[in-house]
């Protein structure tokens, strides 16, 4: 059997040199190396920013998102959306274990894999059910998971599609979880989404009786939604590419303060500077989306002087996996609510 690299740089075929998340195509032959493990794959959570876009250059049309996925795994090896550059994950069943992997899996495990499935070698042989309104695609097919890969063993308390729901956001919560503080006050921009209700949830528990959050969302629906599990201490609807009208929003609410941490969990271009103007100096804006700009924040944050951290949104922190399901065991509202929506 062949000998294969930790991080997965064996199965990189162009351009060489590089690791498989950026790579343009990787092998997705699923024959596997000495430190992988094979997994026949039931569910693909494809990330919002990516379904989004696909489903826009679908035209919203099914088979329209069928041949753009299986062309796009055709092509990479992976399913790496070429426009957003993200991927998602997956949940299945450990069918391979390489003799010289380490770790605690077994044949016939049900596991997420909580790496993305843009560095995560894909076959598909049939997409059998496409649900766009939770970016969720059952399939036929298998993945390889490398010695690196991170997941979580799917839990025996609740139903497969609401785990796989919260686990595809993990990072966002955990994050939120380090960084509120006791007495914070936090603004969530996109808190009606399935990654903002879970930060509302740990922002409040984090900040205490003492802090304030505030959730904006997108629309009335989503904005209601959140306030009916009463996540959040104020509730906006506004557009978060309004940077001016959020920030006289959060002017107003946190009496010209504004916040000490925001959190962008919007799927949309164009959000940075509303996120920006509404923290305070020396704040911090966690940028959970995969829609934002590396460039936009950077230099909209220079161009206004403001003196804040900027942390992009990486989906990975210690623990992230236990901490979201925690929150669905410990609220059982918003647990209700995902599996009404997105299990």
């Amino acid at each position: 059997m062949k000998k294969g690299c930790p991080y997965g740089t064996h199965r990189v075929i162009s351009p060489k040199g590089v690791l498989p998340q950026p790579a343009d195509v990787i092998d997705n032959t699923m024959e596997i190396y000495d430190n992988e493990v094979l997994i026949d794959v039931k569910t693909l959570n494809i990330d919002s920013a990516s379904f989004t876009e696909i489903e826009k250059r679908a035209g919203g049309d099914i088979e329209e998102i069928k041949k753009i996925m299986l062309g796009i795994v055709e092509k990479a090896g992976k399913h790496k959306n070429p426009w957003t550059g993200s991927g998602g994950m997956l949940i299945g069943t450990v069918k391979e274990i390489g003799p010289a992997y380490v770790g605690d899996l077994k044949v016939g495990d049900k596991i997420a894999t909580l790496v993305s499935l843009s560095l995560t070698p894909l076959r598909i042989d049939e997409i059998l059910e496409i649900r766009p309104a939770i970016d969720q695609v059952d399939i036929k097919g298998q993945a390889i998971l490398f010695q690196s890969g991170i997941y979580a063993k799917l839990p025996q308390d609740m139903p497969e599609g609401l785990a796989l729901s919260a686990l595809d956001v993990a990072g966002a919560p955990a994050q939120t979880a380090k960084l509120v503080k006791s007495g914070h006050t936090v603004v969530v921009i996109g808190g009606g989404g399935k990654s903002g209700l879970l930060c509302l949830y740990e922002a409040k528990k984090r900040a205490g009786v003492t802090g304030k959050v505030i959730c904006i969302g997108g629309s009335d629906k989503s904005t209601t939604r959140a306030r009916n599990l009463n996540l959040a201490d104020e509730y906006v609807t506004a557009d978060a590419t309004d940077a001016v009208g959020v920030y006289n929003k959060v002017m107003e609410l946190t009496k010209g303060k504004l916040a000490d941490v925001v959190i962008n969990c919007v799927n949309i271009e164009n959000t940075e500077m509303a996120s920006i103007l509404s923290c305070k100096e020396h704040g911090t804006v966690y940028f959970f989306s995969m829609a934002t700009s590396f460039t936009k924040a950077a230099l909209g944050a220079e161009g206004v002087g403001k003196d804040i951290e900027m942390i992009v949104g990486n989906g990975y922190c210690n623990g992230h996996a236990e901490i979201t399901l925690q929150e669905l065991r410990e609220c059982e509202p918003l647990r209700k609510l995902f599996q009404q929506m997105y299990a």
